[in-house]
């Protein structure tokens, strides 16, 4: 099969430029302005797109085993590879905890049955997450799955005694510590605690509780050598404790999730279940601090925190919905309209922590990697300047939460490929297993 990508504009890390791209038989076969279509290629007019390497998240949650009634590794992989994904990481927080090989390995393979992104899943840190002991990690790595990322995600790891072994387990096969920075003591809210949450009597959870957190982790990262990822970074005090970690030159990265990026504590006045998140949404002030941090280099990665939940879980009372929101679908748009629109950085910006940074991170070959000949042709080519209003109706994950109903976005998804193969065309799923 070829397929020739005629007229956009190529981001992959290596410099923008005008370029057609060719991909046969799964791989990239030519990059150059001009090229002439092959007999029997199919050739897509993509003129005003953008042609990069598929993007990467490092932060999933496709509630299998155990949630299906919320979302499958197949639903959410249909929701990723329409939001351009190629590579997904689920995270461990599952029933049974994803802490030992047969679990990761079933989570493995019921991606490579669903056919339409990679899934690599991340192993838990302790057993059955609950932060007493060890889980099997060495197992995990050495597994079909092979295991490169450990995280306790939902629940920080409570002490810096297991952390550090952790940290000292993981540097045997050199793989990276995924840290959910709360303070265990300070997270008993259900909001950021401040000026909102005063007016409207809720418990809230203070910026303090991430910010302790992440500086005794770095602290840990310093004292062994580990690699150290912090999810979902969340306020200004986290990020200049990563960007002093990375001036020291620790092997310490972040992410930040769209959401983050585009909405305060503000919008849980409303008490909208769909709003509640963790870590939660913050004040503008951090909002503004994370943009920052896009900009100069602090964020290394773009990742969803993609956490569906069935509308019956999110319809009750505030205090007692579980925390999550949708984020595969709209990732793009978000991170377009708050970034690029409003003059912060540029696509270039955007495609590398979207896909590269976050493929170099995981560390899986044929991920972010340039557009260039003989590298697998796991693309996604969309539309910067496509304007659109999200319908949760139209979402293709199981559930309906998100927080950007009715929002109207600036950017969409056209194609996305894996090794060649159309998943996503014409902004339509192909559904075709591997």
């Amino acid at each position: 099969m070829k397929v020739l990508l005629r007229g956009g504009r190529v981001v992959d890390g290596t410099g923008a430029r005008d370029a057609d791209v060719l991909v046969s038989d799964g791989v990239v076969e030519q990059v150059a302005p001009g090229i002439s279509s092959p007999r029997g290629a199919e050739v897509l007019d993509c003129a005003g797109t953008v042609v990069c390497p598929g993007f990467v998240d490092l932060h999933v949650h496709f509630r299998e085993p155990g949630s299906s009634a919320d979302e499958t590794v197949h639903t959410g992989s249909r929701a990723a590879a329409l939001g351009g994904y190629t590579a997904v990481c689920p995270m461990p927080n599952t029933t049974p905890a994803a802490d030992r090989a047969s679990v990761v390995e079933t989570v493995w393979r019921r991606g490579l049955e669903a056919g339409l992104v990679d899934v690599f899943p991340i192993g838990a840190i302790t057993a059955d997450r609950a932060g007493e002991r060890l889980a099997a990690m060495g197992e995990m790595n050495s597994s079909a799955a092979q295991v490169r990322m450990f995280s306790d995600d939902g629940d920080p790891v409570p002490t810096a005694h297991l952390m550090r072994r952790a940290m000292e387990y993981a540097l045997i096969f050199d793989a990276v510590i995924v840290d959910h920075a709360e303070d265990p003591s300070m997270r008993r809210g259900h909001m950021h605690e401040g000026s909102v949450s005063a007016a409207l009597g809720v418990a809230g959870i203070p910026a303090e509780a991430e910010e302790i957190c992440v500086r005794r982790d770095i602290a840990l990262a310093r004292m062994t050598g580990a690699r150290l990822h912090i999810a979902h970074l969340t306020t200004a005090g986290a990020a200049e404790a990563v960007r002093e970690a990375k001036r020291e030159g620790l092997r310490v990265t972040c992410e930040v999730t769209p959401h983050h990026l585009a909405l305060t504590d503000e919008s849980l006045v409303s008490f909208d279940t769909s709003f509640k998140v963790a870590p939660p949404l913050r004040p503008d002030g951090h909002v503004q601090a994370l943009k920052q941090a896009c900009a100069d280099g602090t964020v290394d990665a773009v990742a969803t925190d993609h956490a569906p939940h069935a509308p019956y879980r999110k319809d009750v009372d505030f205090e007692h919905a579980p925390c999550g929101m949708l984020g595969l679908e709209t990732a793009l748009g978000v991170v377009l309209t708050e970034l690029v629109e409003a003059g912060i950085c540029g696509v270039e910006r955007v495609v590398e922590m979207m896909s590269i940074a976050p493929a170099k991170i995981l560390g899986r070959e044929g991920h972010g990697g340039p557009v260039a000949e003989g590298a697998a042709a796991n693309l996604v080519v969309f539309d910067p300047e496509h304007a659109w209003t999200v319908d949760p109706r139209a979402l293709s994950s199981k559930s309906r939460n998100t927080p950007f109903a009715g929002r109207k976005l600036k950017g969409k998804v056209l194609h996305t490929m894996l090794r060649g193969r159309f998943t996503v065309r014409d902004g339509l799923l192909t559904e075709v297993a591997g």
